[in-house]
């Protein structure tokens, strides 16, 4: 189990690394993005490759285990793979589009991954109802500002 360790650092250096990557100030000559290439690409190869450092790691520890080959069965795989760009996407259009909007989009798109296109209105219903009733807590009973 310790072995995950390394992996699992690394695959957070990583997102860090992508994060503050995006955030550079942009160049002031020629391409305006062209500080942003190398570090783009160093951060996605080690994502990827911690990633399969993982998953390496984890099947030798765990070979017989059916959780662990439950993983990569079925729609497991694209529900992991989509939660996690969605929860990325969420963290970047959260400062630009506020808490209530970004909150509902996001919530929206995991209920429509996880539940399908066919319990349209409850997910519409569930993602609303929690934005908004999270955002009154917040900001109107905690008085905390909010995005």
């Amino acid at each position: 189990m310790g072995r995950l360790i390394v992996p699992s650092v690394c695959i957070l250096i990583s997102i860090f690394y992508f994060i503050y990557t995006i955030n550079l100030p942009k160049a002031k000559l020629g391409d305006p993005n062209a500080p942003m290439y190398f570090p783009l690409i160093i951060s996605i190869f080690l994502f990827i490759m911690s990633v399969i450092y993982f998953i390496k790691e984890l099947l030798k520890h765990y070979p017989k285990k059916e959780e662990v080959k439950l993983l990569f069965k079925g729609r497991a795989p694209v529900l992991i793979i989509s939660t996690l760009i969605i929860s990325l996407i969420y963290a970047f259009i959260f400062e630009r589009i506020g808490y209530l909007a970004s909150t509902i989009l996001y919530m929206l798109a995991i209920l429509f991954i996880v539940n399908g296109r066919n319990k349209w209105l409850v997910n519409l219903s569930v993602a609303v109802l929690f934005s908004v009733g999270s955002w009154y807590v917040f900001y109107h009973l905690l008085d905390v500002s909010l995005p």
